[in-house]
């Protein structure tokens, strides 16, 4: 199972959202480090809206979001941005 499809299951599971976009950005990091090559998952953006978000800070959002992936950035996952919204909140995505 991909890392990708890994941090769905996990979100779709633990959140509901009712919008998830889980994007891989490694090709954009090619070379930015030795040994990344930007054919991996290495480098991932999480868009989520969430009813479990509201009333949350963002800080709050993003450890949500950050503590349920640990085991993915334990594995070696390098950088998780989040992007995370209630229901009717506005987005810029």
């Amino acid at each position: 199972m991909s890392v990708r499809t890994r941090i769905e299951a996990t979100l779709r599971q633990n959140l509901s959202p009712e919008r998830l976009d889980v994007i891989d950005e490694s090709h954009q990091h090619a070379g930015h480090q030795p040994n990344v090559t930007g054919d991996g998952e290495s480098h991932m953006r999480v868009r989520i809206v969430s009813a479990a978000f509201a009333g949350m800070s963002r800080i709050d959002r993003h450890r949500t979001v950050n503590a349920l992936l640990k085991p993915e950035l334990d594995a070696g996952l390098h950088a998780l941005a989040v992007e995370a919204a209630a229901p009717g909140e506005p987005t810029r995505w």
